[in-house]
C-alpha cells in the first residue's frame, strides 16, 4: 500500500491588519451611535423632569384647595413692620408645606412649619424627595452640607451666615419679576407680600412668644389677573455648573432664610440662564441644564419648555400675575 502523506492546512484566522480594520469599524459605529443614545437618554430625563413639575403643580393646587390660597414661599417680615409681624424668617419653605400632596405625609409629620428650619433633626432636613430633583442635573440623595459663608446683606454690610445642611432640589417658585426692586427698601421684591408672582414670601402673624402662627399675604387663583394660562407657577432654577451643594449657589430647598434656594424671578434684568456655565451673582434666574430650554409648570397645570433666548420682556409678563399681559410664549 503506497504511503499517503497528509498535508496539514493552516488554520484560518484574522491577520493583524484585518483585526485593526474590524476594531476601527466597531469604534466608528459606536461613535456614530453614542450621540443618539445620549439624546435618547436626555429626552427621557426631560420627560421625567416635566413629570416632576406636573406633580409639583398638582400638589400646589391641592394645597390651594385645602387652604384657599397658594402656599407662602417662606415667611419674611418687612422693615418697619410692627412687632406682631416681625417673627419668622428661618422657617421651612413651601416645599415642606406641599409634602402631604405628593404622598409624603410621613415626612411632613416630622416638620413644624412654624419652627426654625435649623432646629429640625438632620435626618429630617436631609431627607431627599425624588420629585424635587431634575434627573439631568443629579440623582439619588443630594444634600447641601452645613456651611458658614460670608454674605453681603441688604444693608450693604457683610456678615457670616451659617446654613444648616439639608436636601437639595432643582425647582423654584415664581416670586415674580424685578419691578418692586432690590434697593434696600421695604418695597423690595423679597420682603413679605411684595412679590408679583404666585408663590411669594409672606409676612407672618406672630404669637406672644414671637413664633409665627399664620401667614398674611395670601395669593389666590382669582388674584392671577392675567389668567392661570399666562402665569408661571414653578420652574427649574439656575445653578452654575460645578456649584452643586455649595452655598450660596445651592442651599437646601427646605431652608426659608435664603430666598434663591427655593424661589426665582424673571424679566428685564433677570434673563433665563442660557447654559449651565451662566454665572448669576444674585442667584435670581431660572435656568436648566437641558439644551436650549427651561421647563415650567404654569398656574393652569400645564408644563411647557421655554426657549433660553426668550426675551426678558416676555419672561417678565409670564412671571407677573397682574401686569395685564395675558399670553404665553409658544
Amino acid at each position: 500500500m503506497p504511503y499517503i502523506r497528509k498535508v496539514r492546512r493552516p488554520r484560518g484566522g484574522f491577520t493583524l491588519i484585518e483585526l485593526l480594520v474590524v476594531i476601527s469599524i466597531v469604534a466608528l459605529l459606536v461613535a456614530l451611535l453614542l450621540p443618539a443614545v445620549q439624546q435618547t437618554r436626555e429626552a427621557a430625563r426631560i420627560v421625567q423632569c416635566r413629570s416632576h413639575l406636573k406633580q409639583i403643580g398638582l400638589a400646589v393646587h391641592g394645597f390651594h384647595t385645602t387652604f384657599k390660597a397658594f402656599p407662602p414661599a417662606n415667611l419674611k417680615s418687612r422693615p418697619g413692620d410692627p412687632k406682631d409681624l416681625t417673627c419668622g424668617g428661618n422657617n421651612p419653605t413651601w416645599f415642606v408645606r406641599i409634602l402631604p400632596y405628593i404622598e409624603q405625609q410621613a415626612l411632613f409629620k416630622k416638620w413644624d412649619v412654624w419652627d426654625e428650619f435649623g432646629k429640625h433633626p438632620a435626618e429630617v432636613r436631609e431627607t431627599s424627595v425624588e420629585m424635587f430633583v431634575c434627573p439631568t442635573r443629579r440623582s439619588g440623595k443630594n444634600v447641601c452640607l452645613e456651611q458658614t459663608v460670608l454674605i453681603t446683606l441688604s444693608c450693604g454690610c457683610t456678615g457670616k451666615t451659617r446654613f444648616p445642611g439639608g436636601a437639595s432640589g432643582d425647582y423654584a417658585a415664581n416670586q415674580g419679576d424685578f419691578s418692586p426692586g432690590a434697593d434696600s427698601l421695604a418695597t423690595d421684591f423679597y420682603w413679605g407680600g411684595n412679590g408679583t408672582g404666585v408663590i411669594i414670601a409672606s409676612r407672618p402673624r406672630c404669637d406672644d412668644m414671637q413664633k409665627p402662627i399664620q401667614w398674611i399675604d395670601k395669593i389666590r387663583l382669582n388674584d392671577l389677573e392675567d389668567g392661570a394660562t399666562s402665569t408661571v407657577l414653578v420652574g427649574e432654577k439656575h445653578l452654575t455648573q460645578g456649584k452643586m451643594n455649595v452655598a450660596l449657589d445651592d442651599v437646601s430647598v427646605y431652608d426659608g432664610r435664603h430666598l434663591p434656594a427655593f424661589a426665582r424671578i424673571g424679566g428685564p434684568g433677570v434673563p433665563l440662564a442660557r447654559d449651565p456655565k451662566f454665572v448669576d451673582p444674585e442667584y435670581y434666574s431660572f435656568g436648566s441644564w437641558h439644551d436650549g430650554i427651561c421647563n415650567f409648570v404654569f398656574a393652569d397645570g400645564r408644563v411647557q419648555g421655554l426657549n433660553n433666548l426668550i426675551s426678558t420682556e416676555v419672561l417678565g409678563h409670564l412671571c407677573h400675575r397682574r401686569d395685564q399681559h395675558a399670553f404665553t410664549e409658544e
